[in-house]
C-alpha cells in the first residue's frame, strides 16, 4: 500500500495545498526528538523537490536548534477528509532568519505576519505515500487567530524580546541562532 517516489507529483502538490495541518519532525544526534503540528497558510511547494514553510513564533524553537545540529527533517500530512492518504516528505533542510537574503526572498510568498520567525527550506530526497485507512475523519471549523493576535499585540520589538527570552535554546540546551550567527 505504500509508494516511494523521488518527487512531489502534481496530484500530491494539490493534496498538500488543500491540507489545514502538517507535522514536522526533527532530531539532533542526541537529546529529544521534536514533532510539531503546524497550521495556518504557512507551507509552499516551490519545485517538485523543494518546499518552504514559514515558521511562526512559538513557545519553543526546537526545529531551528535541531537543524543546526542535523539537517534531516520529515514532514507528514494526513487526509482527515475525502480519500484516505498519509504523505511523508523526507529531506534535508536549512533555516533562514530575517537577516538572511533567502528569508526575504521566500517570506514574500506568504501573507505578512508579525510573528514570522524563520523560513525553513527543505530539499526533498524521498516522498512516501501510504493508505491512511486508520486516520479518522475530522471536520475543519476555522483557523485559530490567537497566535496572530498575540504577535500583533507584541509588535516587532516585543516579538524580538520574546525570542531573546524563549527561543534562543532548545529544551536540550542547543542554540537556535535566532539572534545571530
Amino acid at each position: 500500500m505504500s509508494k516511494l517516489l523521488d518527487h512531489i507529483t502534481p496530484t500530491l502538490k494539490e493534496f498538500i495545498e488543500n491540507q489545514k495541518i502538517f507535522f514536522v519532525a526533527t532530531a539532533a544526534s542526541e537529546g529529544r526528538i521534536n514533532l510539531s503540528p503546524k497550521g495556518m497558510d504557512s507551507f509552499r511547494v516551490i519545485e517538485k523537490n523543494k518546499i518552504v514553510w514559514l515558521n511562526l513564533t512559538g513557545s519553543g524553537n526546537e526545529t531551528a536548534a535541531h537543524l543546526l545540529k542535523n539537517d534531516r527533517m520529515t514532514i507528514m500530512f494526513c487526509a482527515f477528509e475525502g480519500k484516505p492518504l498519509i504523505l511523508r516528505l523526507y529531506g534535508h533542510a536549512k533555516i533562514y532568519h530575517n537577516r538572511h537574503e533567502q528569508f526575504n526572498k521566500y517570506v514574500a510568498l506568504f501573507d505578512e505576519n508579525t510573528g514570522a520567525r524563520q523560513i525553513i527550506e527543505m530539499d526533498i530526497d524521498l516522498v512516501q505515500t501510504s493508505c491512511g485507512f486508520a486516520v479518522p475523519y475530522m471536520d475543519f471549523n476555522e483557523e485559530r487567530t490567537m497566535l496572530d493576535s498575540w504577535a500583533q499585540k507584541q509588535g516587532k520589538e516585543g516579538i524580538e524580546a520574546y525570542w531573546s527570552n524563549k527561543n534562543t535554546e532548545s529544551i536540550d540546551g542547543f542554540e537556535t541562532k535566532i539572534l545571530g550567527d
